[in-house]
């Protein structure tokens, strides 16, 4: 059984947690909080989910989900994630994280801070421009007309294969805009940002975005 490391208990993380239960994964999910606190959220997700702290989550992944408030990405552990592919949910609200001026200045991507950070894993953008209550009830099997499509940025072949991978298993088509910067196209305030849409409609959206 694939075990998945998840990093952040929140809404996205707490979803992606029950989807991949369902479908057959095991998951270690972690907070900053301490396990003790996700006992809830572990008794209802069953007997192949359990809490642990963001290390213990991080060695036990054959791949991992890092799910955090940007302002916290340094503490995320960066050994333990070493060569394993992570999929990255983050988005920069500088309400709740603060200004960071190399993203006020457009000098760099969210994803890309991430990959800085974990320099020894393999980062791939998956699951931000959705709203975390879609993410179990919008997917649909592959060849459905108007199938929900979700964008994916990495620099690594084989994290964008596995995101993709990932996304059809939860229904959803995979529009892969390249490489980490370039996935400014699919954060807020950008014409694809949370917006249900297909693949057509998410390429002609990526192609719209401005810095």
């Amino acid at each position: 059984m694939t075990t998945v490391g998840i990093i952040g208990a929140g809404h996205i993380g707490s979803a992606l947690a029950q989807g991949l239960v369902a479908r057959g994964y095991e998951v270690v999910i972690s907070n900053s909080r301490g396990p003790e606190t996700l006992a809830d959220l572990v008794a209802r997700l069953g007997a192949t989910a359990r809490a642990a702290t963001p290390a213990e989550a991080a060695e036990a992944a054959d791949w991992a989900i890092v799910t955090v408030p940007l302002k916290a990405i340094d503490d995320i552990p960066a050994a333990a994630l070493a060569g394993k592919v992570v999929l990255d949910t983050n988005n920069y609200y500088w309400e709740r994280d603060g200004h960071i001026a190399a993203l006020d200045d457009k000098q760099t991507t969210t994803t890309q801070m991430v990959q800085d950070h974990l320099a020894d894993a393999r980062v791939v953008k998956a699951f931000n421009h959705i709203p975390a209550a879609a993410i179990l009830t919008d997917g649909a099997p592959a060849g459905t007309p108007g199938r929900r499509a979700l964008a994916i940025a990495s620099d690594h072949a084989d994290a964008a294969a596995l995101a993709t991978a990932v996304y059809d298993e939860f229904g959803f088509d995979t529009v892969d805009i390249g490489s980490v910067a370039e996935s400014w196209r699919v954060e807020r305030d950008q014409p694809a940002y949370v917006v249900r849409q297909d693949a057509d409609e998410l390429r002609a959206n990526l192609a719209r975005a401005t810095r």
